[in-house]
């Protein structure tokens, strides 16, 4: 389209923010009729903190509140219970909804539908704002690609470097795919239209991981990208056939739909199974789990049913009760939570499964952006969100030891390394760590937060890195320094990206938005150690990644932007980035420090997910099954004087610490880095190996792999082959000897038996003579043969 594909970008941008557009009326015209109201603690103790929210403008500070005052629900009620953990609020306002049926057969139905509520309105707005910001910013940093282009890093067999013809067009449809792809999932009403837009996320991935397919290295990111979130997806396909064999529904919301009879009756949904209005939604197995677990007491009920369907199915019904009573259906329900749970391992980046992301900076650096902030990672922590009135005390234990896991892990390999996305990188996985702890010990909406509040801020560093790399063609930040007074939109912005996503701010007065959504996660992690003494190094492992993130992003700044150039030749040809490139700078680090701002009146993101909290989520919750004793405590406890204040207060004082040692190390200088690596040598010798997963997965699954591969290779060609081969062999000598026979035999008697034939109508063809004389005395001799003949036999008749 157009002249080398331009108008395909302002297509894509166009529809893009068109989207944007929409989103946000959407948005207007949801909170108009679900007004966003500030919280409220149903007289919860805030001590020195108090209910209005001494934490400052932040509305995750405020936490639990009661809902969208006014809200209303799609599905017929507003419940005032939720549970032994219930907390009064009404139930969340939501509309869902089918837009085609694929499949129906019996109790099964596939279909498209949709799920609103005001997380799907929020994630709207975030995914369209960012991805028009990243599109803006793509059509500049992509502008080499609108002609042809000579790859250097890509040498042919002849010597020369490879020159192909521009992909401008091809990397904006992928991109636009890759976006619609993302919405989907956001407003998807049932998991399996959530699979669907799940694996055309993983599809264009490996579109825009690998969009320099011809280097070995982006084409095998790519591929590993999209096998590794395969083996997640496995899991997340057991997950499903769980849920859909035991419950026979994969919609999230109820469904009227008509019987046999043509009667509309109401079928309930996943939410409603797991969490039952009649039980106060509070957690509860259901029944088509206890019976699938009790499918030997079912049986024998059936056998003494007698064949009377309605008499058994009255003996089953009465016997649940009994059956959920001694723990039967529970261990379903943890498969189920926690094959969904690896879906987003894969997706999400978590561990052990976080190796592709990194390896997916070999895609172009708006692709990063969009990767790491708005959609595909975002994919994993917002399917827990959503799914979470399914998951148990059990399955979010698991998903908070991953996410203590992930984030330690990745933030120890971001303190030493060297390329500037990759930095990024591995702070994108640690702090999607941190989301998936925050859901795990409880924080709902403080994970949600942290996931909208990231997504700004880290949008925006990926799109400075993005910058600093196209102004100095290179990755590596030894090279780099000094770069503030060529670059001085660039390094600002990204420095504002540095302050969000370290929290940094004046405690309980005012912060960036990181501020407020990691002393969200921070206080909810003290909580659950309140609560469960013996896990307090959950909350360890939360203040101490706060402590590296700080150190690791000032490591990054102070080498990139301050000090001298280390590298004369990059520092020359360093420049400031086009308008078209700095002003999405500019738009998302004023987002990265208001996001997290509540207004006068309550309106904030914080209290619109709040707003969303799925109904009997917010109180306390205990499981004595597979993790005896655990305690989920209730979101609203985290907000409680003496919680918040140590939260905060300790999140302030390890980011602190972490600016600082960065700066002793790379801007005052009074600490050498060489110095320190040399002394911890084998630490650092292991973190900059990256824990060595790689090599350890390398000689865990691929080299088994692959020489399991070679013995089948080697068996295919050298047994398999050769019995084909000797059994082709003696098929054509046994063709041969067939032919033969049918070439000699058969055709042989055929062939004489058609000379015979032959011969005697050439014979026979001289009697036709074509005269008439002779024809006639044929005539006479035949009948003087005939009477002799007939008189010769009727006389040896008579005498005999």
């Amino acid at each position: 389209m157009g002249p080398h594909g331009r108008d395909a970008a302002r297509l894509a941008t166009a529809a893009i923010a068109t989207s944007l557009v929409l989103s946000l009326l959407a948005a207007g015209v949801w909170v108009s009729n679900h007004p966003v109201v500030a919280v409220s603690h149903g007289g919860a103790d805030h001590g020195a903190v108090g209910d209005d929210g001494a934490a400052g403008p932040g509305g995750a500070g405020d936490g639990h509140q009661g809902a969208a005052a006014g809200g209303e629900s799609a599905h017929g009620h507003a419940d005032d219970g939720h549970g032994a953990g219930g907390h009064g609020a009404p139930l969340p306002p939501s509309y869902s909804g089918d837009w085609y049926t694929l499949y129906e057969a019996g109790g099964l139905t596939l279909s498209i539908g949709w799920w609103i509520d005001a997380l799907t309105v929020l994630m709207f707005v975030v995914v369209t704002l960012i991805a028009t910001c990243i599109h803006v910013y793509a059509s500049g940093y992509m502008h080499d690609e609108l002609h042809g282009v000579t790859d250097h890093e890509v040498t042919l067999a002849d010597g020369h470097h490879l020159h192909r013809p521009g992909r401008f067009p091809r990397f904006f449809q992928a991109l636009s795919l890759f976006c619609f792809s993302m919405l989907g999932i956001v407003i998807a009403g049932n998991l399996a239209m959530v699979f669907i837009f799940w694996e055309l996320v993983g599809i264009c991935s490996w579109f825009l991981i690998g969009f320099y397919f011809e280097r070995r290295s982006a084409s095998t990111a790519a591929n590993k990208a999209f096998i590794v979130n395969r083996v997640g997806d496995f899991g997340m396909l057991i997950g499903l056939m769980a849920l859909w064999g035991a419950l026979g529904t994969l919609h999230f919301g109820d469904r009227v739909v008509p019987d046999d009879l043509g009667t509309p009756v109401n079928r309930q949904g996943l939410f409603s199974l797991v969490r039952p209005p009649a039980r106060g939604h509070a957690l509860t197995v259901p029944d088509g789990m206890v019976a699938a677990e009790a499918a030997a007491d079912v049986a024998a009920i059936v056998r003494t049913g007698a064949g009377d369907p309605a008499a058994t199915a009255t003996a089953v019904a009465a016997n649940v009760e009994g059956w959920r009573s001694r723990g039967l259906g529970r261990w379903l329900l943890f498969v189920a939570g926690v094959g969904i749970f690896c879906g987003c391992v894969g997706k999400s980046a978590q561990f052990p499964l976080f190796v592709w992301l990194p390896d997916a900076m070999e895609g172009p650096t708006p692709v990063s952006a969009l990767v790491h902030s708005a959609t595909m990672v975002a994919a994993g922590v917002y399917l827990v969100g959503r799914f979470y009135p399914v998951l148990t005390p059990d399955v979010l234990f698991v998903i908070a030891v991953i996410g203590a896991i992930t984030l330690f892990i990745a933030a120890t390999i971001a303190l030493v390394a060297n390329d500037i996305k990759r930095v990024l990188a591995y702070s994108t996985v640690s702090q999607l760590g941190y989301m998936m702890l925050a859901l795990g010990v409880g924080g709902w909406a403080a994970g949600l937060f942290h996931l909208v509040t990231h997504a700004f801020f880290k949008s925006l560093l990926f799109l400075c890195s993005g910058s600093v790399i196209h102004a100095c063609h290179t990755n590596d930040m030894r090279k780099m320094g000094g770069l503030l007074r060529p670059m001085p939109a660039t390094a600002w912005t990204m420095l504002v990206g540095c302050l969000a996503i370290i929290g940094a701010g004046i405690p309980f007065v005012i912060g960036t938005s990181g501020y407020y959504s990691k002393d969200a996660i921070l206080a909810q992690a003290l909580s659950f150690a309140n609560a469960n003494p013996g896990r307090g190094w959950l909350f360890l492992a939360v203040a101490g990644g706060a402590f590296l993130t700080a150190f690791y992003m000032f490591r990054l700044w102070f080498m990139t932007f301050l000090g001298s150039p280390r590298d004369h030749h990059v520092a020359e040809h360093a420049h400031e980035s086009p308008d078209v490139m700095v002003r999405p700078l500019l738009v998302l680090a004023v987002l990265a420090v208001v996001a997290g701002w509540t207004l006068p009146g309550g309106f904030g993101i914080a209290n619109l997910i709040e707003q969303a909290r799925p109904a009997g989520t917010g109180g306390t919750e205990s499981s004595g099954y597979l993790f005896p004793g655990l305690t989920i405590p209730a979101e609203h406890e985290s907000h409680v004087g003496a919680v918040h204040v140590t939260a905060t207060l300790t999140a302030f004082a390890t980011a602190t610490a972490g600016v600082l040692l960065a700066a002793a190390m790379y801007w005052w200088k009074i600490l050498s880095p060489g110095l320190v690596a040399g002394l911890f040598r084998p630490v650092y010798t292991f973190l900059a190996n990256r824990w060595y997963v790689d090599e350890l997965y390398d000689a865990v699954f691929v080299k088994p792999a692959l020489a399991l591969a070679g013995i089948a290779s080697g068996a295919d060609r050298g047994i398999i082959d050769r019995i084909i081969d000797g059994v082709a062999w003696c098929a054509r000598r046994i063709a041969g000897i067939d032919a033969w026979i049918d070439r000699w035999v058969v055709d042989g008697l055929v062939d004489a038996t058609a000379d015979v034939t032959w011969n005697a109508g050439l014979e026979l063809k001289k009697l036709q003579t074509g005269r008439l004389r002779q024809y006639v005395l044929f005539i006479a001799l035949g009948t003087v043969a005939l009477f002799v003949l007939v008189s010769f036999l009727y006389r040896t008749a008579l005498a005999g």
